[in-house]
């Protein structure tokens, strides 16, 4: 994937150096926790706060954690990928009367708090529509490589570009409509429905992908086989026959692996949001 020219995006958040559940002190006292709040409110990232209080405690900005420097590159990596998604969705949803809202991107580690809660690494990236923030622990993507075998760029792009696909779902007011449908249904329909809204959000990342190769000429030889493998990896089917060495379908929550290559290859085909209607289409594939 071409991506090292690409333009950085200014809405990323750096808490790799944050703990979880301990106390905020810029100059100690509760003073910093004030600021901390009025600029995490205003949209701002409190890491961005530093400083040491008299008592010789640690500002909100470090918690002695070390970062990774093999990270650097990752983090370059998704801050082009998050800004092509920047300057792909607005264009799209302009002729539907919707107004793009560029989400935030967290990049956490072993765990973080968020609108929707506290959540660990082990849950993977995800999105959080409260606070419209894709959270995104950078490890996933070795974990992706070694554990589901999808190495490369694009498969790594095809991740951001799916939890990106989740706001637009949000400003499209799609989120809120399943949210209240899945809270009036039994277990395996509310499952159901949650697999159809995560396959349209593959669609989407297809759409970004479809789009950014047309307008940014951004995508290499075995670009599209790396986006293919990452969205079967993920497949609900792969990861129950690993952890449990079976497959419940009617526990599926993000649909199967071949529905997940699938749609994403449609939106990366067709490129429109017409062809992503997952929640009408008479059949999602197997």
């Amino acid at each position: 994937m071409r991506w090292q020219g690409g333009r950085r995006s200014t809405n990323i958040e750096d808490r790799r150096r944050m703990g979880v559940g301990r106390p905020l002190a810029v100059g100690g006292g509760a003073a910093g926790v004030v600021i901390a709040l009025i600029v995490m409110l205003l949209g701002g990232d409190p890491s961005d706060i530093v400083s040491q209080s008299p008592s010789g405690g640690v500002g909100v900005g470090g918690s002695g954690r070390t970062v990774d420097p093999a990270q650097d590159q990752l983090k370059e990596f998704v801050s082009v990928v998050l800004a092509d998604t920047e300057d792909t969705w607005p264009g799209l949803l302009a002729p539907h009367g919707v107004e793009y809202t560029e989400p935030r991107m967290v990049l956490f580690s072993d765990a973080v708090q968020s609108a929707c809660g506290v959540e660990q690494s082990a849950v993977g990236p995800f999105y959080c529509p409260l606070d419209q923030r894709v959270y995104l622990d950078l490890t996933f993507f070795d974990e992706l490589e070694s554990r589901f075998g999808a190495p490369g760029d694009f498969a790594r792009a095809y991740v951001v570009a799916h939890e990106v696909g989740h706001q637009v779902q949000n400003l499209l007011g799609i989120s809120e409509r399943v949210h209240s449908m899945r809270s009036r249904m039994r277990p395996a329909e509310a499952n159901a429905l949650a697999v159809k809204q995560e396959l349209q959000a593959d669609c989407f990342a297809g759409i970004w992908a479809h789009h950014a190769q047309k307008q940014r000429d951004v995508l290499e030889l075995g670009d599209i086989e790396e986006g293919l493998g990452a969205a079967s990896a993920v497949g609900d089917d792969t990861l129950q026959r690993q952890a449990r060495g079976r497959v419940v379908p009617e526990s599926f929550t993000h649909g199967s692996a071949a529905q997940r290559a699938a749609w994403f290859r449609r939106g990366l085909e067709e490129g429109t949001l017409q062809a992503c209607d997952t929640f009408n289409a008479p059949a999602l594939g197997q």
